[in-house]
Formats: C-alpha cells, structure tokens, sequence
C-alpha cells in the first residue's frame, strides 16, 4: 500500500517546510513540492504539522510490582501510545535475582510477542550480575537489546551493590552499550521510610516526603562517578529535580557522556497533588515522587540548554480502585507508579510550544530524534527523511480538548484515573502513522493488534 501525505508542514528537529510525503514499503520514499503521484491513500494535511512520530523511551507495561502487575499489558499500553502519537516506544524486560538475563528477554518478549499496536524495543533491567552473567550482556546485543537499566533504589528486589554497578558499567563500556539508572539512595531512603512510620506517617504524601531530592543528586552524582572510571555512558532515567539536574550538567561541562531524561509529570505537576491525609494522593505515588513544583522551571531550563536530552514517560500505571488501595493503611505497600503513555506529546506541545518555552524543533528533538539517536534507532526512527520508516503523526496545532478519563480523545489507557485529569490542552495528533499504515484517524483506533514490530537497536554512538 502507497500513501500521499499532501500540503503539510514538515518539522524535524532540525528542518522546517513545506512539502508532499510519498510513502511506500512502510518507508519514505519522496519528499517535495507539490508531488504528482498516483497513491493508494491521500491524507490532506493542509495547515496541519507533520511530525516524526513520537518515541516514549522509558515505559513499564505488563509488569510485575508491589504484589500486583501494571494495568496496562503491552495491547491497551501501546494502543493508549498510538492515540497519542507514539509510533514507537522502548519498555523494560527484569532480570530476575538469580536468573539469567536472558531468561528475563524471553519472559519479555512472550508478553509482548504478537500484541503491540507499534514498533517496540527493550531495555533489560539488571539486578543481579555476578561474573558467569556477564557474557550474557554480549548475547543481549546480539539480540538488539542495547541498553541496560541498573536500580540505586529499592533494596532487596531491584537494588544493585555499587560494586556490581561498577562491573556492570565495565562490561557495557567495552561492548558500546548505554547504561542507564534508576538514581535515589535506596538504603538512605529505607531507613527515613522506617522513622516516619514509627511516627505513624502513613498517608500517601509521605511517599514523597521521605524521598528527598538530595537522596536523588547523591545516586545521580555517584553513578556518574562510577561510570566516568568504567568508562561508559550513562543515562539517567526520569529525572525530577534541581539538585540532580547540577550533578548532570556538572558532568557534561566536563565532557562526560551523561545524558539524562525527565517526565511530563516533573515537569507538569508538583508536591501539592499529595494533598494532607487523604487517600487520593495515591494517583501520585511514584518513585522519584514529585518535587516541589520550583523545580519545574530549572528541569525546563535543562531542556532548553540541553542538559535534559529526552522526555518520557515512565508509564506504569495502576488502578486506584483494586490496585493503588493496597497501601490504603501505610503508603510503602502502594504500587509505585503512574498513567502517561497517552498524553505526553499534546501535554509537551502545550506546555512547551504554545506556552513559548520551546521551539518546534526542539519538540520534536526531546519527544523522538534524541531517544533515537541515543538508543540505537536512528535514522529509521525519530526523523522524516527518504528511507527512513514512515512512523509520522500529522498534528493538528490548534485542536483543544480537556484531558479526561471520560474524554475519548484524551484517555484509552487502562486505568480509572488520569493524571492530568483537566488539564487544557492545545495542540492533538490528528493521524497517526505507523510504517505506513495509518493506525489513529481523529481519536479513533483504525489499526489492528499485532501491528508493531520489535526493533533490534543498535550500540550507542554519539
């Protein structure tokens, strides 16, 4: 099937034009003016933004946490992902304490296998590497699984010792692979939580209470310290505050490879959503919890400087009513986590573009060209460009809609809340591409389950 995208605006993170998309074989094909084509489909995107669609590097779906799994499974995560113009997204496969990594792929990629609605990757999470699994990192890249996630955080089911980080860091350095990290100082953490329950603090709010930004610049300016004498790349995961933000632009002023992502929630919402003592500050259990909302300007100083390079969304969500309620009696037994796959590009246009923080450019840098281009996928992904995949979202920049659980254009993930819940919003993906099928037609699901494919990434290269 051929398709003719005609009189749109064409944004990359780098171009910014007028022209015709001829797409055939699920690629670009033609790019120019006024094309002259016999195509099997035309879409008309005369005063709509064509965009490279979006990539969420950073999502959890179908994943087993805190005595339940996440609500979204990897067909309403990544159908959620496609309404909101994510064309591809790069979720994370564990390793098992005690299992091999490779066992914890395979787990992965059966949840995943035949379900997806677009392209898909993985990152391996790695909690347990003593010397015998080592070579395994080397099988994993054979396999396209190019980005290793490593956990400062949660001792006990996902922590790792500084020494097996180092290791960790070590081998990836040697192969070209990116490491990645979860960045709080879990066993300082552990021993905070431990005196606000003997104080009988126990309503959610005291989940971000006990967390504090300096136990996330601490892990920050640690891994950072191990990976510059493993000599790796280090990637920092949902950032969400100023102190850790110094630590990564400390690193970069020196000509280290630190890179470092945020989230729409860091930069959208703040300590207050907690509330006093109430339960509905569950919604926003997350971990990093949110900060104290003059955080946001320096996060979004980051990213205009450079210094934050992607957003994701770290999209693990749960449902209040039989999921989040288990921590009804003390917020350590809450499920760590939050919706987000669906609105993170409109919540970023609005807040970035329309409110003037951003250039159109560097939209679609931070929400596709720089995770591409750090996890392996560029320039198949992340770009509109003649041999590129035709993953391409047609925007529509004046559109508004009221974020909503109850609107259908705003909210198809999985679970009975929204984070954003009405929030304005200007700016919707209007079409949404995937290598050349359209999936999205005006929030309405025209693609079918087990359309996306799984990407084999390449190493990182900067």
């Amino acid at each position: 099937m051929s398709l003719l995208i005609k009189n749109g605006r064409i944004i990359t993170a780098v171009d910014d034009y007028h022209a015709d998309i001829f797409i055939e074989n699920e690629t670009v094909a033609l790019i120019g003016k006024e094309l002259k084509i016999d195509a099997d489909n035309v879409v008309d995107a005369k005063g709509k933004y064509v965009f490279p669609g979006g990539i969420d590097p950073h999502t959890h779906l179908d994943m087993p946490f805190g005595g339940t799994v996440s609500s979204d499974d990897f067909e309403t995560g990544t159908r959620a992902a496609a309404y909101g113009g994510t064309t591809t997204l790069i979720d994370f496969a564990i390793q098992t304490q005690g299992q091999s990594p490779l066992e914890g792929l395979d787990i992965w990629q059966a949840k995943a296998d035949g379900k997806t609605a677009i392209d898909y990757g993985f990152h391996m999470i790695i909690t347990d590497m003593p010397d015998r699994y080592l070579t395994d990192l080397k099988v994993l890249i054979d396999r396209g699984v190019t980005s290793y996630k490593l956990f400062t955080a949660y001792p006990g089911v996902l922590y790792m010792s500084d020494g097996m980080i180092f290791n960790t860091m070590r081998k990836a350095g040697e192969m070209g692979a990116m490491i990645s990290v979860h960045a709080e100082n879990g066993i300082v953490i552990d021993e905070i939580v431990k005196l606000a329950i003997a104080e009988g603090k126990t309503s959610p709010k005291w989940h971000a209470l006990t967390r504090p930004t300096r136990m996330e610049a601490e892990a920050v300016h640690r891994t950072i310290a191990i990976a510059e004498l493993a000599e790796s790349p280090l990637y920092i995961v949902h950032l969400t505050s100023a102190d850790a933000l110094d630590e990564v632009t400390m690193a970069r002023d020196q000509g280290l490879p630190v890179f470092a992502e945020t989230c729409p929630q860091y930069l959208l919402l703040d300590l207050d959503h907690y509330g006093d003592e109430g339960f509905d500050g569950a919604k926003y259990v997350m971990s990093p919890p949110l900060r104290e909302k003059w955080n946001q300007e320096h996060l979004w100083r980051g990213i205009q400087t450079g210094d934050l390079q992607t957003i994701a969304t770290d999209h693990c969500p749960f449902r209040m009513e039989d999921q989040k309620i288990l921590g009804k009696d003390v917020f350590t037994k809450i499920p760590n986590g939050a919706p987000g796959i669906e609105n993170r590009m409109s919540l970023i246009y609005n807040s970035g573009v329309v409110e003037g923080r951003i250039s159109l450019n560097k939209f679609v840098e931070i929400t596709s060209t720089a995770a591409a281009k750090t996890f392996g996928l560029f320039p198949k992904k992340g770009t509109i460009a003649v041999g590129s995949d035709a993953d391409i979202v047609i925007f529509d920049p004046e559109r508004k809609e009221t974020i909503s659980v109850t609107n259908s254009c705003t909210h198809h993930m999985n679970v009975d809340y929204n984070a954003y819940e009405g929030f304005d919003i200007q700016g919707l993906s209007e079409t949404v591409i995937s290598r050349g099928k359209i999936i999205v037609d005006d929030c309405k699901y025209v693609g079918n389950k087990g359309n996306g494919q799984f990407l084999k990434r390449s190493l990182f290269s900067e």
